[in-house]
């Protein structure tokens, strides 16, 4: 064959495979956001934890650990609704719990509509109205592995993206599902600021089982993706929501509720095995979502696509992360306990507005709180000490997470400090002017935000309100 010839033949064949891989680049990235119900993120494995999580392991390697992702409020429904909105709870008006989203506001399925994604939801919902997030839905408390497998198949089929928001409902309790023998109760380590007791213990233990139940399903839904070909076309997102309903995490504004894991993978975009430390919210997952799928920024999002920080390209993205914790209309909640936060790269300032009333939610109901009360009220002083800083709070709490990562002492009240309460303070007061967020105002209106006072005109819904508050066992609020 002469020489020429050959030139031409190979030159031919790498155009042809040239436009091969620019195809495949063209293509819009599928997407599998994969959530976990109640997990403080530091019990997960490959966050040093003591949960067997061997697929959310084995996912970190392949793609990329993030340490410092944050959401906006420690409880179910105003999370969900930031996850898939992109706004800030209080701008979208979802911030008490079992909330909605205001009407017209859109979600991450009207963003990837022009380009024909099909945006599915399988597993726990806790969002609302319908019209806001128009999903493919299936599955209740967690997601149908039938349904996600018949997406994949379809889509695979026809070439057709796709957006599955896979909602777990584990570990949240009561803790009855997986193997608690796997997590003896006389080995297992508590966090210090938990009592020690015998019921804490045995109910951690259940938590610990039920986290590696979460984990089956991670693995389930990547086998699947693997047996329909989608992996290497497919970004998945793993995150464990806000923290476990133990003291100190969720329905509180401290790291142990408001700090989350997140580990994704791309293959071929992000580097395997690889870690950042920069700032991310949950706010962001959408707007980094409609970049990935080369869509333009949408400028009305309060959040910002952290593509970069994925693909390597930058080691930064935010400065601060904010919270925002609402008690009313929660399950056994303090009528009014609001409470604000703001953290940057080293300190978290706290403002626990209504500090004069005392902190309750369903954690103050359960019986691993109260065999804490007890051992309190036995005379042990440590357990007394938690046991009140939990449900008495003063109006400002500083802490040093680098020094004190577990936020066990405050340093608000410390003149040394002051400069950092003030200026975390003027931070937080900025966003919550931006939010449209009026501190105590806000929280009082929080019943009109909830899906069961949705129909009633305000000065009846406070009237049904109240009703409830005052005979919580006849007419619980929750």
């Amino acid at each position: 064959m002469k020489p020429s010839l050959v030139f031409t033949l190979v030159l031919l064949c790498s155009l042809s495979v040239g436009k091969t891989h620019a195809d495949d680049d063209s293509r819009p990235p599928n997407f599998v956001f994969i959530i976990a119900d109640d997990c403080t993120f530091r019990d997960i494995g490959c966050y040093g934890g003591q949960a067997h999580t061997p697929n959310i392991d084995a996912l970190a390697t392949e793609g990329m650990l993030l340490t410092e992702c944050y959401q906006a409020a420690p409880m179910c429904s105003p999370t969900r609704h930031n996850i898939y909105t992109g706004l800030y709870p209080v701008r979208s008006g979802a911030y008490p719990n079992h909330t909605f989203a205001k009407d017209g506001t859109k979600s991450i399925a009207h963003y990837l509509a022009p380009l024909d994604y099909r945006v599915a939801l399988s597993g726990k919902t806790h969002i609302g109205p319908k019209e806001v997030f128009p999903f493919e839905y299936s599955g209740k408390k967690n997601p149908d592995m039938d349904a996600v497998d018949g997406l994949f198949s379809e889509c695979a089929k026809a070439k057709t993206p796709f957006c599955l928001l896979a909602c777990s409902n584990e570990p949240h309790s009561p803790w009855n599902k997986g193997d608690s023998s796997r997590y003896p109760v006389d080995e297992i380590e508590l966090p210090p600021y938990l009592v020690d007791t015998p019921v804490v213990r045995e109910n951690f233990a259940r938590y610990l089982a039920e986290i590696t139940y979460f984990d089956d399903q991670v693995g389930q839904i990547l086998e699947r993706l693997e047996r329909h070909g989608l992996t290497e076309n497919t970004v998945v997102m793993v995150v464990s929501e806000q923290g476990n309903s133990f003291p100190f995490a969720k329905w509180t504004c401290y790291s142990s509720g408001l700090q989350s894991a997140m580990v994704v993978r791309w293959p071929g975009k992000i580097q395997a095995g690889s870690t950042s430390d920069a700032m991310v919210e949950y706010v962001d997952i959408t707007p980094t979502f409609i970049e990935a799928a080369g869509l333009p920024a949408q400028e009305n999002l309060d959040g910002k696509s952290f593509l970069p920080v994925l693909r390597g390209e930058a080691k930064q993205h935010k400065t601060h992360s904010y919270g925002l914790m609402t008690t009313r209309g929660i399950i056994a909640g303090s009528d009014l306990f609001a409470i604000r936060t703001v953290r940057d790269d080293r300190y978290r300032l706290i403002w626990n507005l209504n500090h004069d009333a005392t902190f309750t939610n369903a954690c103050t109901e359960a019986d691993y709180f109260r065999s804490m009360q007890r051992f309190a009220n036995s005379g042990d002083a440590n357990s007394k000490e938690l046991v009140d800083r939990y449900m008495h709070r003063p109006e400002y709490e500083l802490f040093d997470c680098q020094a004190d990562p577990l936020e066990m002492n405050n340093l608000a009240q410390d003149p040394a400090h002051a400069e950092h309460v003030e200026r975390l303070k003027s931070t937080l007061l900025a966003w919550m002017e931006e939010q449209g967020d009026e501190g105590v105002k806000t929280e009082r209106d929080a019943i009109l935000h909830q899906s069961r006072y949705k129909k009633l005109d305000s000065a009846e819904a406070f009237k049904v309100y109240r009703r409830a508050v005052r005979n919580r066992k006849k007419n619980p609020i929750d």
